[in-house]
């Protein structure tokens, strides 16, 4: 293992995280794009200066002069041509995640010099919409929140989870296309490179964020000297090993590191959510509800499934780690439940981008790694996860669409290397339910000098302009704008 800095030590030595290894490997490829020629921009609510644009990219970069698909784009310029240094991609999470909007929303959050720096540039990732899209015509009871994260069964059998799996891997082979089988996180890194090309940019800058750091990961690998300026957000595990089960396996320990802010805050006096007394109270009062939940559910009409059920309130409290502004909607279900009550049902996406955005990201995480088909792995897996991390009942370590998926992967997955150019700046929160701290730590020391870390003291997803620090958001819009990083990996207050 190599030598972390010091400055890295510290941060590892404040958060209990203990470094893995992880094995380098690289790979790269070039390609001419042809210009692209920017139209008005579809849809409301969009800043009138986006343009949209599609550059056609291979289906099967093994065929490049195959049949060919187009992946969507939008931008909005530099506002400052004089002081333009070139194109920021704004790269979205998932997988089944777009940015086609984000110049127009997220990217105005960025300040002014960092856009007058740069075009920002937004896309749908192949398969996704408007690009071209991929579908597996899934049953509505395979588009529940609770079947497309593999929660157990409450008695911890994985059967129903393969049974799902199964039905999802038919649905997809039968109905998905060609294009299913080519759905990848380095296909979406290839692809990005034909938007590189397209833009006329020698290099690129980026903005990834959470499955996003991930395709950054593969862009990096392929395409080492035609990066500028990368910042990673809410940093996914990169280990080549557990490859995307790693993200699936993070909710364990994400769980346990949100949890106790969640409970001092349903405990604050004064709070009219309030849960319990004092923050101690609030954990087994969870947990005793959702086991309750688990032998007598509430029917819940207009729900899917339509019950709230042990499952349900676990993953509900997931979603609400993301983001404590959600706190509150946590709390009144809680409250609710315990009642005996339901609120009303959450709105639903529409079907077509629910399957739409289900399909990808099924093919990109089945496609990136192969995964075990034997249930006694997962079974196995469940037990172990439930004993020791209650508050998600053994699902990270569960089955997904992959144990039955019909097609092997094509290409090994990402391997970070320290070998390239120094210019990522990764940005982190120290509580973050779905990347936590543990996993980035171990990307940050993968990266080597490649890369300085800024972890923020603070809770939820997405730490750049959202869930982070003032400290955190100056550091990352100044190397933005100038290239200035700290000096070493820095802890913002």
């Amino acid at each position: 293992m190599k030598q972390m800095t010091k400055s890295l030590a510290l941060i590892a030595a404040a958060s209990g995280v203990v470094f893995g290894v992880v094995t380098p490997l690289t790979a790269s490829a070039a390609a001419r794009t042809p210009a692209l020629e920017w139209t008005k921009c579809e849809g409301g609510g969009l800043d009138p200066r986006q343009q949209c644009a599609t550059v056609p990219v291979p289906m099967d970069y093994a065929d490049p002069d195959g049949p060919k698909i187009e992946i969507a784009v939008s931008r909005i310029p530099s506002e400052n041509p004089a002081a333009r240094r070139g194109a920021l991609l704004l790269i979205p999470g998932g997988p089944g995640g777009d940015s086609m909007n984000d110049p127009s929303r997220k990217g105005q959050k960025l300040p002014k010099k960092v856009r007058e720096a740069y075009d920002l540039i937004g896309f749908a990732p192949r398969g996704m919409a408007p690009s071209t899209a991929v579908d597996c015509g899934l049953e509505q009871r395979d588009l529940a929140r609770t079947t497309l994260l593999p929660w157990p069964a409450p008695d911890g059998s994985v059967d129903a989870t393969m049974a799902a799996g199964k039905r999802v891997s038919e649905a997809c082979a039968r109905n998905g296309g060609e294009l299913i089988r080519h759905i990848s996180t380095l296909n979406e890194a290839r692809d990005l490179d034909r938007v590189r090309a397209a833009l006329g940019e020698r290099r690129v800058s980026a903005w990834g964020v959470s499955y996003g750091t991930y395709v950054a990961d593969a862009y990096l690998q392929l395409f080492p000297q035609r990066t500028d300026r990368i910042v990673l957000d809410s940093n996914d595990n990169a280990d080549p090993v557990l490859a995307e089960r790693a993200w699936l396996a993070a909710f364990e320990q994400g769980a346990e590191d949100n949890f106790p802010e969640f409970a001092k805050w349903a405990a604050a006096p004064g709070n009219p959510d309030r849960l319990a007394d004092t923050a101690a109270e609030v954990r087994p009062l969870f947990l005793d509800l959702a086991a309750r939940l688990d032998r007598e559910p509430i029917p819940w009409p207009g729900a899917n499934p339509a019950e709230l059920n042990g499952n349900v309130l676990r993953q509900s409290m997931l979603d609400a780690f993301y983001d404590p502004d959600d706190y509150p909607a946590l709390a009144r279900l809680i409250l609710a439940a315990r009642k005996g009550t339901v609120p009303p049902a959450p709105a639903a996406p529409p079907e077509a981008v629910l399957q739409n955005v289900t399909a990808v990201g099924a093919a990109t995480i089945c496609n990136d790694a192969d995964w075990p088909s034997d249930p006694a792995v997962y079974a196995k897996g469940v037990a172990e996860s439930r004993a020791k991390y209650p508050l998600t009942g053994g699902m990270p370590r569960n089955a997904m669409a992959c144990a039955a998926w019909p097609w092997e992967p094509k290409e090994a997955p990402v391997h970070v290397t320290d070998r390239g150019r120094s210019d990522i700046l990764m940005v982190q929160n120290a509580r973050d339910v779905a990347t936590p701290l543990s996993g980035a730590l171990k990307l940050r020391e993968a990266f080597g000098r490649r890369a300085v870390m800024v972890v923020n003291d603070s809770t939820g997803h997405d730490a750049y302009l959202d869930n982070g620090t003032a400290c955190g958001d100056a550091l990352v819009s100044r190397f933005l704008a100038t290239g200035v990083r700290p000096a070493q990996d820095t802890y913002c207050r």
